[in-house]
């Protein structure tokens, strides 16, 4: 039962993984030269942040996938859902931080956010602990939303002729 347990707990770190090569470049360069909020965390909360919610979602998914007996018929719904909120989170990073994209990257955060919801909606009849478990992250996606937000806002797209 290891095997099962520490792949789910630590496939959503891949795309951590990933996102963060593509944020290192740009941290000290594109996003240090725009205008953010004043209440935004400090650049090393995110990091830390993001590793706790990548570790309790993983096992959720696990909580989930064990509960509805592996890959059933069952499990397509709350572990689909996962997924393309799984897949939906590691796109954000290159969209927002590789292509400069922050409106694009708002959408998608809305839509990751929406996806997370409803994740968290399949998830509850099946285990209370696991849906508990992606609630930080939930309100971490709110705060993070909103830093998209005003970084938009505060960063008009110049057009290009």
């Amino acid at each position: 039962m290891w095997v099962p347990l520490l792949s789910f707990t630590a496939l959503p770190h891949v795309g951590g993984i990933y996102g963060g090569f593509i944020t290192r470049k740009e941290v000290k360069t594109w996003y240090a030269s725009l205008n953010k909020p004043s209440w935004r965390p400090p650049n090393a909360v995110f990091p830390v942040v993001w590793t706790s919610l990548y570790t309790g979602m993983g096992y959720g998914s696990y909580l989930v996938w064990k509960e509805l007996g592996g890959f059933t018929e069952d499990a397509l719904v709350p572990l689909g859902l996962y997924g393309l909120q799984l897949a939906l989170n590691w796109a954000w990073t290159p969209i927002f931080f590789g292509a400069h994209k922050i409106k694009l990257a708002l959408i998608e955060l809305a839509m990751l956010t929406g996806t997370v919801a409803a994740t968290m909606v399949s998830w509850y009849p099946v285990s209370r602990t696991a849906t508990l478990l992606m609630a930080p992250y939930l309100a971490w996606l709110c705060l993070a939303t909103s830093l998209n937000y005003c970084i938009w806002r505060d960063n008009p797209e110049t057009k290009k002729e």
